[in-house]
């Protein structure tokens, strides 16, 4: 897409509000690579998750530094790359920023906490229990006015989110909600 800055688009949230199904659409439309945060969690972690144990700060520092080595490599390569990771808090989303070593533009998919665990349900491929799902609010630290990044309600059309996330990163703006 023309006028997009040479960035990582990250897709972030709880675990099961869509974050995979945004990348992948936008990276099908930017012809970019995607990158799957959870297949960055070391063996342990996903062991810890798979046993309803949520993970600690401890286990996701060298997770955040493979994930944002990878993504920083893409963009320096192709000029655009997109991410889905949970970046719960904002040192999550700092660290994934200083390791990626690029601009990185997070949008927050939020939604429901009800909602999302229902989808939770309906899924059978993913090792991340519901259990887990309100430690995963718990952490939740919303993007700040300062941060790069946007708001959107996770249950829209994948065409409306898409169109808006890169509206929004071709704007250029810091903030928006």
């Amino acid at each position: 897409m023309a006028g997009l800055p040479s960035c990582a688009i990250v897709a972030m949230g709880v675990s099961g509000c869509g974050k995979s199904t945004l990348v992948a659409h936008l990276a099908e439309r930017l012809g970019c690579p995607a990158f799957e945060g959870d297949s960055y969690h070391s063996e342990a972690s996903v062991a810890k998750m798979r046993a309803g144990q949520p993970l600690e700060d401890g286990d996701r520092w060298p997770w955040l530094d493979r994930l944002g080595a990878a993504i920083g490599d893409a963009v320096r390569e192709r000029g655009i790359a997109v991410a889905a990771c949970s970046a719960l808090k904002r040192s999550y989303r700092a660290r994934l920023e200083a390791a990626a070593g690029v601009p990185v533009r997070f949008v927050l998919l939020d939604g429901d906490r009800d909602a999302i665990g229902e989808q939770m349900r309906r899924r059978t491929a993913h090792y991340m229990p519901p259990s887990l799902l309100d430690s995963q609010f718990a952490a939740l630290e919303r993007p700040g006015a300062d941060e790069n990044a946007l708001v959107l309600h996770c249950y829209r059309p994948i065409e409306v989110l898409g169109d808006a996330a890169l509206a929004w990163v071709q704007a250029g703006m810091v903030a928006a909600r």
